[in-house]
């Protein structure tokens, strides 16, 4: 990536450390701890410590944490009614889906209509940190980590559960009036006046109580599980095939898959807690445009990821950050409908293939003849060049060739956790 005057970095590092801790005294609708510095290759291991908060995952009451769970699957908060939270965040696909949707991006509750990307998994949110900036000495720019959504634009479950529920192209609930009158005629009534006393008689009330429900069962214990293969190898209880220690080892391979770069891990640890398969940064990989999705019919859409944040307390409008988004865990990928912000792929090989080749073999990928399509030419000096496998010529041997992506694909596929209820 091309070095940029940093001019305005110390003023960004100054406001990272106010806001940081006026985040920190938010009070109990802040679900993480205070920002801290993020994973780093060097001592990883103590970097990579949980970032729960007890505020809300130690003390919410097993009623609230059921009361939550049961309004995640309920249908009638939509218009018109049938969507539920799980339509998109579907237990099957690790809490992540397409409710229907062939596209890439999910359906929402009327035909025609869509989400402007593909619905992340929602386990292991509880490690997820606030938002904020970090400047690594000696770095050119500053790094972007933690928040919730792609671009990391909100810190709380409370208010980020009305996005979803009032956007018109998801639940469409209209508004949180209307919304609140569906609580209070739904199967949930009674078990939310008990729980939350007269916040059914607000709108914003009822909103508010709705968002707390919901953050106590994402943030519950089973919804991180830490239940997979992988898991049990660390532990000592299990071992991994020939073809997936291979694909370990290339995982974790500077020189060859380097996904361990992002996708942080610690498989010396014997605690699974070290391995989230994310650093929560942000990056511009810059996957194919997916032309599937209805906005790219106009060639002058573009989604900008991180730069569109509005907090003028970051800056992160700043254009070193447009086509940036936030890295994802690999945990559960293997069962995953589709992959990247965009949805543009829908097979877990093809996603490994693309890193592999992208810049030896960009035709495959940019099929219209613009690589880094879906980036604004603007912004394309921004898209991560300098890491492997991402730092080759075209025509040059791939950093992975056909059997060590296979490899990868097998290793991926031990991060499967056992399957979660339904209900």
């Amino acid at each position: 990536m091309a070095a940029r005057s940093p001019w305005w970095i110390a003023a960004l590092v100054v406001s990272t450390v106010f806001v940081g801790w006026r985040l920190a005294g938010a009070g109990s609708y802040a679900p993480h701890v205070a920002p801290a510095a993020p994973p780093q290759e060097s001592g990883h291991a103590a970097a990579l410590t949980p970032a729960p908060s007890a505020s809300v995952v130690e003390t919410a009451s097993p009623e609230r944490i059921a009361l939550g769970k049961a309004l995640f699957f309920d249908e009638s908060l939509s218009e018109p009614r049938g969507t539920s939270c799980a339509s998109c965040h579907d237990p099957a696909h690790a809490f992540a889906g397409m409710h229907g949707s062939t596209i890439g991006v999910p359906l929402g509750s009327r035909p025609g209509h869509y989400a402007k990307r593909n619905a992340p998994s929602l386990l292991y949110l509880r490690y997820v940190r606030h938002f904020h900036l970090h400047w690594e000495e000696d770095a050119p720019l500053v790094d972007a980590y933690g928040g919730f959504f792609w671009d990391g634009r909100i810190d709380s479950l409370v208010d980020l559960v009305r996005q979803p529920l009032l956007n018109p192209d998801e639940m469409n609930g209209q508004s949180a009036a209307a919304v609140a009158s569906r609580i209070a005629t739904g199967p949930d009534a009674d078990a939310f006046r008990r729980e939350f006393g007269a916040a059914l008689d607000g709108p914003e009330t009822a909103m508010k109580a709705l968002g707390q429900a919901i953050e106590a069962f994402l943030l519950s214990p089973p919804m991180a599980p830490f239940s997979s293969r992988y898991d049990d190898y660390v532990r000592g209880r299990a071992s991994l095939t020939p073809l997936e220690m291979r694909g370990l080892r290339l995982f974790k391979d500077s020189a060859k898959g380097g996904c361990a770069a992002c996708h942080k891990m610690d498989d010396g640890s014997k605690s699974p807690e070290r391995s989230l398969f994310t650093d929560y940064a942000f990056d511009a990989v810059a996957p194919p445009r997916n032309r599937a999705v209805p906005a790219t019919r106009d060639p002058a859409y573009f989604d900008l990821g991180l730069c569109e944040r509005r907090d003028p307390e970051y800056k992160a409008q700043a254009e070193q950050f447009c086509g940036s988004f936030r890295t994802p865990s690999l945990r559960n990928v293997a069962v995953r409908a589709a992959f990247m912000h965009n949805g543009t792929f829908h097979d877990l090989r093809d996603v490994v293939s693309f890193y592999a080749t992208r810049s030896t073999h960009p035709k495959r990928w940019y099929r219209q003849g613009v690589v880094f399509d879906d980036v604004p030419a603007a912004y394309r000096e921004y898209v991560q060049v300098d890491k492997a496998p991402y730092n080759r010529q075209e025509g040059e041997t791939p950093a992975l060739d056909e059997g060590e992506i296979d490899a990868i694909v097998a290793f991926l596929g031990t991060l499967t956790d056992a399957p979660s209820p339904s209900r």
